[in-house]
């Protein structure tokens, strides 16, 4: 594990990717009370996979045709949610 300040990442940015990209664990600190952690993100790291994007458009696809359903207030959402 690697633990830098934020002016060093910024001064070195290539090195630490390098780093970052071989298995190394970069933590950059930042102030006192904050820090970062570098991860390289792979082919496999999608944040939306095949099925949530199809997902995705069906829902649209539904709102787009009406196919919803309307929900006001808090008691007839929580009457919603546990028909669930």
């Amino acid at each position: 594990m690697v633990i830098i300040s934020s002016r060093e990442f910024r001064e070195k940015q290539a090195e630490y990717m390098n780093l970052a990209d071989n298995g190394e664990q970069i933590i950059i600190h930042r102030g006192k009370n904050k820090a970062y952690s570098i991860t390289p993100v792979l082919k496999d790291d999608l944040y939306f996979s095949p099925q949530l994007l199809e997902k995705i458009r069906k829902a649209l696809k539904d709102a787009e045709e009406g196919k919803v359903t309307r929900v006001s207030g808090k008691p007839a959402l929580e009457q919603f949610l546990d028909a669930l």
